[in-house]
């Protein structure tokens, strides 16, 4: 075994994560894997934002088809050992597995990272076949036809995080060129590769010129479905693991609404709900509900342009921010990386980065997690402008609605109405919805607030569920050219209060009032006005 060439390393990092409590079994895609074995230089990408188990699947895949151990007391028990050819791969390939993040942490410099990996696998080679005869000064690409034309060999290259030497400050232009060629010059065009799979965050068709790489087949989250379901948690899935939890833990903190709520919102190309699987995990084992995305890097420059105001984007974010899902273009992925200079490549680097989902044409922020970084953004960022102050102006409304002050509430919504740069022509009960959510933005700290759910005999426009017990719950409803006393009857006609008290139920935790919100839009006068009851 070597240090790149059937590394043990693999073996370690697999069985670790089988050993855990809340595992999913994700070795089906094994079989397809198998194929593409069987037909022989082969080469796929898979791309996803990070947290969304793309190394726990690289080093599944080295510890199944590496021949450096003995891998079945790990995959004898899971679905990939009932496939007709599991014996025949199993453990049955020389692979080289190579975590490029690893030598990218450790490096100063470009040519101190590709020499490091260089420099070690020509010694994996060199060691593991000494019956073949080496020119001394030969590059690794030599060395692997060497070896293939004196013994037959061939490789399955299995290359994590491909993409972590572009966000290092050390790297330029030119050295993104040269590990581009790099790649290139190790996969394509050669007898020794039955096959190569390699992950990352960014896409490689916007950094390879030309044919440079384009023998990989990518597969991305946003427009592939292929391999979809092996990177990230589905319904089911979750579903499985919650019940686990249930088993496990006696004093439970975490329901399985709560898990929907604050970690669900992403969608293959075909619609199939899935979850951040870093976050359920977390949450499960940690027993608790909270943001475990780390907001750094990436979403930091990106917040930069939004910032800027590129063509427009500042007003999509506050309508996403409020809840809208908006229109964009995101087949040609973009990313931090490079110079994004239109709206869809912005949204569509933060659809690569994981920040927004993409469905049907639009982007939208999946869930409370990443809602929660997008209100930190806009709180802390005052070159947003009126969006800024809008969502400091919401810990006022919150607190205006809970002591029952309608006159503040109304003086609030008349501000966000005349603000400077209206966020919307304010003209129907949709607009005045997203100025709504927008001017409740600080309710998310304390609340799950859900938008036109199903509850009693229609639809309400906002449910606040509290977290903490004791706290109040909400339920408010729009009306454009109506009162507010019309939306308070309309909340108590319909039994609104039936689909709250029920979710309260689930939850066992809640003692606080019911508050009933009415507010009415007058487009006339282009007046406010605001009614609240308890229950």
């Amino acid at each position: 075994m070597g240090y790149y060439l059937n590394s043990n390393k693999v073996y370690s990092l697999y069985e670790s994560e089988v050993r855990k409590p809340y595992f999913v079994d994700k070795t089906k895609m094994l079989a397809d894997l198998i194929t593409l074995v069987e037909q022989g230089n082969n080469h796929i990408c898979i791309t996803r934002p990070r947290r969304f188990g793309k190394s726990v699947m690289a080093s599944m895949i080295g510890a199944f088809f590496s021949k450096g151990f003995d891998s079945s007391a790990i995959f004898d028990s899971l679905k990939i050992a009932g496939n007709m050819k599991y014996r025949t791969h199993l453990n049955q390939h020389d692979v080289i597995y190579i975590d490029f993040s690893e030598a990218a942490n450790i490096s100063s410099n470009y040519q101190d990272f590709i020499g490091c990996i260089t420099k070690i696998l020509q010694e994996d080679l060199r060691e593991a076949f000494p019956e073949v005869k080496f020119w001394e000064k030969a590059a690794i690409v030599q060395d692997l036809r060497k070896i293939h034309e004196k013994t037959g060999t061939s490789f399955i290259f299995v290359f994590d995080e491909w993409d972590c030497i572009f966000h290092k400050k050390y790297t330029t232009k030119d050295d993104k060129e040269s590990f581009i060629n790099f790649l290139a010059s190790l996969t394509k065009g050669t007898g020794y590769v039955s096959l190569s799979y390699m992950t990352g965050v960014l896409p490689i068709a916007k950094y390879s010129s030309g044919s440079t790489i384009n023998h990989f087949s990518e597969y991305t989250m946003a427009t592939d479905d292929k391999f979809s379901e092996y990177f990230g948690f589905t319904e089911a899935e979750v579903d499985k693991l919650y019940r686990c939890y249930e088993k496990n833990v006696t004093n439970r903190n975490v329901s399985r609404e709560d898990l929907r709520f604050w970690y669900d919102g992403y969608h293959t190309p075909l619609s199939e709900r899935m979850y951040n699987p870093r976050s359920v995990v977390l949450a499960l084992d940690r027993n608790r509900i909270r943001s475990y995305w780390t907001s750094t890097g990436p979403y930091s420059e990106i917040s930069a342009y939004i910032s800027s105001n590129i063509d427009g984007v500042k007003k999509d974010v506050a309508l996403m921010v409020a809840g809208e899902a908006v229109p964009a273009d995101v087949e040609e992925f973009a990313a931090t990386a490079m110079h994004l200079s239109t709206k869809d490549e912005i949204f569509s680097a933060m659809v690569v980065y994981g920040f927004l989902n993409y469905e049907d044409g639009k982007v939208h922020i999946p869930n409370k997690e990443l809602m929660d970084e997008f209100a930190k953004t806009i709180r802390r960022e005052a070159g947003l402008g009126y969006i800024y102050n809008l969502a400091h102006a919401s810990e006022r409304m919150l607190q205006a609605t809970l002591n029952g002050d309608t006159k503040v509430m109304e003086e609030i919504l008349e501000y966000a109405h005349n603000t400077e740069v209206p966020l919307l022509s304010y003209n129907n009960e949709t607009e005045l919805t997203a100025i709504v959510n927008l001017v409740y933005l600080s309710a998310r700290d304390w609340y799950y607030v859900e938008r036109e759910q199903r509850a009693g005999k229609g639809y309400v426009d906002f449910i606040f569920y509290p977290i903490r017990p004791g706290d109040d719950g909400i339920i408010l409803e729009l009306k454009v050219d109506d009162t507010p006393e019309a939306a308070l009857r309309q909340i108590k006609d319909r039994n609104y209060a039936l689909k709250f008290q029920g979710k309260i139920a689930e939850k066992k935790r809640h003692t606080g009032r019911i508050l009933l919100v009415g507010i009415g839009y007058d487009r006339k006068s282009k007046q406010h006005r605001c009614q609240i009851e308890q229950v």
